[in-house]
């Protein structure tokens, strides 16, 4: 059995230091592919800036992460920007949602961390809420609070029904669903902490940050998803326009 190729989007900066060289780069957090990795995938890190190739990357790939970050502008999801609303990375919007739209296509399993979350719901539709309070913790450090997946979704199904601590770092959240999403988890003070879109190949976004902590399950229900023979990718890709 082939290891399924697990595609990372990864962050775009415009400075990063190493050695003698700043430079602009795209980099990932190496808890990303490392997690993947441990749970059997084949992880490989994309650009995220590359709207125009996303079907053709996305047509080699088994599975799909899109990774945090900055927040979303809101003119993708016809809002004004609140005042607390971040900078946002433009070329990465439109790359990321080029390669969710493509995934969902295209039936590619697809995990959304985070900023992946919101993306994928913005995706569908959906709209942000643009700050929320008591989500984050201190800069550059993750926080803790308890979420409850929903009884019958997919996500329960992974995790259990049972309330549970997850590493937290975010201060914008979902407010309307996306077309055919369903709502699989809450934090305490209703705030939405999982969207899932029923049926179909997975298609989960969580609003934490599983990376961080020492449960890997997420990682592997999206890398069992994404197992099978490599003709099936093969198929799968020549079907794709």
């Amino acid at each position: 059995m082939t290891r399924p190729l697990i595609g990372v989007s990864t962050y775009l900066e415009s400075s990063v230091r190493w050695g003698v060289w700043d430079l602009p780069a795209a980099v990932l957090p190496a808890a990303y592919h490392r997690q993947v990795r441990a749970a059997g995938g084949l992880p490989v890190l994309l650009p995220p800036d590359d709207e125009e190739h996303a079907v053709e990357v996305v047509r080699r790939l088994d599975g799909l992460v899109v990774a945090g970050g900055p927040d979303v502008a809101p003119e993708r999801y016809g809002a004004a920007r609140h005042p607390r609303c971040g900078p946002s990375g433009h070329a990465r919007d439109g790359g990321e949602l080029a390669l969710i739209r493509a995934a969902l296509d295209s039936g590619v399993p697809l995990l959304g961390v985070c900023r992946g979350m919101q993306l994928l719901n913005v995706a569908l539709g959906g709209t942000l809420v643009q700050h929320v309070e008591g989500h984050g913790g201190t800069p550059g450090v993750f926080g803790s609070h308890p979420v409850r997946p929903v009884e019958g979704t997919r996500l329960a199904g992974i995790l259990g029904t049972a309330e549970l601590p997850v590493p937290t770092y975010h201060h914008q959240a979902v407010d309307r669903a996306g077309a055919g999403l369903v709502v699989s988890a809450f934090a305490g003070d209703g705030t939405v902490e999982a969207l899932e879109r029923p049926g179909g190949p997975l298609t989960l976004g969580v609003q934490w940050h599983p990376e961080a902590g020492e449960d890997g399950r997420l990682a592997a229900a999206l890398v069992s998803a994404a197992t099978g023979p490599a003709s099936a990718r093969t198929d799968r890709s020549a079907a794709t326009p």
